[in-house]
């Protein structure tokens, strides 16, 4: 079957085996616009993407009533191409970052929200803070200050892994560090956590976002 085909089908499929409450993010980086039209059509409307160039080209190109997500890293001097538009930022891993997000928000007159990333995984190579630097950040005085941003919970990435009991290890630890967060600001109300190949476990962890991509659009195709 062309994978074209069943986007719609793939999405039905994933929808109804996750909760009501849980919100489904459709992970399109490296997918054309058409990818994106076909799950539109099928009814979806929060998007991720991990590179705010290409976020914003599709921004461009497609109805205007879709929720976007920076899910990727984000590098400080591209906040500005994704601030008029952007609906969550996933992976804030800094207070310089919230600071940049801050004054490209103020610009178009707008909260943007945001996720801290916190590193739950084994692997060295992925981004995020440790509970303690995200508690730092959520007592911070300065935090006040930025009036353009809204910290409304937590992102993580488990350690890519096939042990079932590391990755649920990984993401009762981020719910952890999203209680004891909560009890600083209790307004936060996002966990971010689960991806194609755990996003059950993430669920049943207490995930409000899963972040669903090659179940729903195939294996990216990184020579687009």
């Amino acid at each position: 079957m062309n994978f074209k085909m069943s986007i719609a089908e793939n999405l039905q499929h994933i929808k109804a085996s996750i909760p009501e409450h849980v919100q489904l993010v459709a992970v399109s980086k490296t997918k054309p616009v058409e990818d994106l039209q076909l799950a539109y059509d099928a009814g979806q409307r929060h998007f991720g993407e991990n590179k705010i160039q290409e976020m914003a080209e599709k921004f461009e190109a497609l109805p205007q009533d879709i929720y976007w997500h920076m899910i990727g890293h984000v590098q400080r001097n591209k906040v500005k191409y994704m601030a008029q538009f952007v609906h969550l930022i996933h992976g804030v891993d800094s207070f310089k970052l919230l600071q940049e997000i801050n004054k490209q928000a103020k610009k178009h007159n707008r909260v943007i929200k945001c996720l801290l990333q916190i590193h739950i995984a084994q692997e060295t190579t992925k981004f995020g803070l440790s509970e303690v630097e995200a508690l730092e950040i959520m007592m911070s005085n300065d935090l006040k200050s930025l009036e353009n941003i809204k910290i409304v919970g937590v992102m993580g990435m488990a350690t890519f892994t096939e042990n079932k009991a590391q990755i649920e290890q990984e993401f009762t630890a981020l719910k952890l560090t999203f209680n004891r967060l909560k009890q600083v600001d209790n307004s936060m109300t996002e966990i971010s956590m689960g991806m194609s190949g755990d996003f059950p476990i993430a669920i049943s962890c207490g995930s409000t976002i899963v972040r669903v991509g090659s179940s729903i659009f195939g294996h990216r195709n990184y020579n687009n």
